[in-house]
């Protein structure tokens, strides 16, 4: 076996020039039967990593995958690439599921699909072990790991791969993962000697911009003015909100769908095979939506409330520009969600000590949402790689944050939380600090202390703005056995003496307004009529082969037909993501299409 099949295979079938990153190293690896562990993040391509080797190696490939969705929708691409794969899961009638084994067993399958509760079962472990097997993909590998964002337990059964297929390779893939949870992948997993992978993290054609929320609903209707006819994903909290956001997105004259575990199954799917078909979809989801949906052209992902850590705003995130193109990932949040989240966790289920790692965690989202240097530069140095101090892509390098020295300020609320007893949130802090003669105030007298109404000349929302970083900074604490009391910590002493002075980071701004997309991601008002006309062209082929479009070709590969007006098949032949078997499929059409347009 050599990386000449694999390059060519590359070229022929999936109609790409050459491999990106480290996807050839991993391609290698399992060639030559190698264990990997491949970090690589969405939209970097992990498919290919297994794909083309499951091709390539005597047997079928299994790859395990925990959504549904996933299988469907790689299953149907690659069908539509001239290869044969198939799944099995609960959408499957008893006799398709049998044609699927029977498939199988006679050798026919390149690729199965299937979920790891499914692949558990004796049964499905016998008859798999009955037959060669190329490689085992785990896609998804963080949910192994019980310290990572996305813990499953079925994935825990996964450490028997290696007793019943010890001589196969085995390919554990991710796109978040810390130093912890890889270490904990790779035992789980058995790896033996994994190849260890770890493609760049960063994303740079998303922008990051991070505001703090004063009126969600009216801050995500003028972002949204800025991405008409886009699809994205907007994420909430609860599945309350995610229904009366959506409502009212609709009555705004949006396109907006919702979606949460507790729809209905049919309505889910409906939703989510529009969201694939349709340009312009706006879905508003809790995190049970995005994981494996393969659409390419997201162009943005709006957070309503905070995530849980950071890997999880990265995943979340990384749904965006899958294909390279310019987007945008923004979110609002509030103190309010820290306290939540932390209720939450305090209800769970979880260990005491998972609890407080999933409490580390959030603390370090909240000090990434209010850092004053690159913010992609605090991303990727959470995930131990390096970056540059300046991205020029994010809301800190555009708009570069002032810092504001408040000693005085902060002792003044330090002072007021030690004074109420350390038994109240910010708002009823703020409200002292304002002289504000509430009924809660009243009723604990607090009218009455010497800190009352000292802070009258600063708004609430500063306030609120010095109690985030006082938190950010260790000099304060919530008691989350208390609803979100803030309390004194061990560091507040120094600055109540004034032996250390405060520096916090004016209120966030509001968002500027997009710029024009580049020449690269635009297109010209010369070359509008025939972009409309290859998106027709591709949206009908998709409805006749009930495809979503990005299945029969990207944005990408569209742009470059519309800049380089390829005038036969041979030249068509040369456009990137047009292999032999989508040429032979639709490349008449699309040439018929841009012949019209030529002088």
């Amino acid at each position: 076996m050599t990386s000449d099949a694999a390059l060519a295979l590359l070229q022929n079938t999936y109609g790409y020039d050459s491999f990106r990153g480290q996807q050839s190293l991993a391609i290698e690896s399992a060639l030559n039967g190698q264990d990997s562990l491949v970090l690589m993040p969405t939209g970097g391509g992990k498919s290919l990593c297994y794909q083309i080797p499951a091709q390539l190696r005597e047997g079928t490939g299994i790859v395990i995958s925990p959504l549904i969705a996933l299988m469907q929708d790689q299953v149907t691409a690659l069908k539509e690439l001239g290869i044969n794969a198939a799944y099995l899961n609960s959408t499957l009638s008893p006799d398709e599921q049998r044609k699927v084994t029977r498939q199988f067993a006679a050798g026919e399958l390149q690729m199965l699909y299937i979920a790891p509760e499914r692949l558990l079962k004796p049964k499905t472990l016998a008859y798999l072990s009955s037959q060669p097997i190329s490689l085992i993909a785990v896609d998804e590998a963080h949910c192994v790991s019980q310290w990572g964002h996305d813990f499953r337990q079925d994935y825990l059964g996964l450490s028997i791969l290696k007793e019943h297929f010890p001589n196969t390779p085995l390919m554990a893939l991710t796109a978040t993962a810390d130093q912890r949870t890889q270490h904990e992948i790779e035992h789980r997993l058995q790896l033996q000697s994994p190849v260890k992978l770890n493609a760049s993290f960063d994303r740079p054609n998303i922008r990051y911009h991070v505001s703090i929320r004063q009126d969600a609903r009216k801050q995500l209707i003028k972002f949204l003015a800025q991405h008409k006819q886009e699809a994205g994903i907007v994420y909430c909290l609860s599945r309350k909100k995610v229904e009366s956001t959506a409502e009212w997105l609709v009555s705004r004259g949006v396109n907006a769908l919702p979606y949460h575990a507790g729809l209905p199954a049919a309505m889910r799917e409906t939703h989510q095979q529009r969201f694939l078909r349709e340009d312009d979809v706006v879905m508003v989801a809790t995190i049970a939506f995005g994981m494996g949906i393969d659409k390419p052209d997201v162009r943005f992902v709006f957070h309503m409330d905070l995530p849980k850590s950071l890997e999880a705003y990265y995943q979340e995130t990384g749904r965006a520009g899958r294909d390279g193109a310019a987007s945008e990932a923004h979110m609002v949040y509030g103190l309010q969600d820290v306290v939540r989240l932390n209720q939450m966790l305090t209800e769970s289920q979880m260990s005491e000590q998972q609890k407080q790692v999933e409490r580390h965690k959030l603390n370090a989202l909240l000090g990434w949402c209010e850092i004053t240097h690159c913010r992609r530069q605090g991303l990727l140095n959470y995930f131990e790689e390096a970056a540059p101090t300046f991205c020029g892509n994010c809301d800190i390098c555009l708009s570069p944050p002032k810092t504001v020295e408040a000693t005085i300020e902060a002792q003044k609320f330090l002072s007021t939380v030690y004074r109420t007893g350390q038994r109240f949130g910010t708002s009823h802090i703020v409200d002292v600090l304002r002289g504000l003669e509430t009924e809660k105030v009243q009723q604990h007298g607090h009218h009455t202390l010497s800190t009352f109404g000292i802070g009258k000349e600063l708004s609430a929302a500063h306030w609120q703005s010095i109690a985030r970083q006082l938190l950010v900074q260790g000099y304060l604490s919530n008691d989350f056995e208390r609803f979100g009391a803030l309390t004194l910590t061990e560091h507040s002493r120094a600055l109540l003496r004034s032996e250390k002075t405060f520096h916090y980071r004016e209120q966030l701004a509001e968002p500027q307004e997009r710029k024009k997309a580049s020449i690269r991601n635009g297109v010209s008002e010369a070359d509008r009529a025939l972009w409309e006309a290859l998106r027709e062209c591709r949206k009908q082929l998709a409805n006749e082969h009930d495809l979503a479009p990005y299945m029969i070709f990207h944005d990408a590969t569209l742009m470059q037909m519309m800049e380089e007006r390829p005038q036969d098949t041979h030249a068509l032949s040369f456009i990137h993501g047009v292999g032999t078997s989508k040429l032979e499929k639709y490349g008449d059409a699309f040439l018929e299409v841009i012949e019209q347009f030529n002088d």
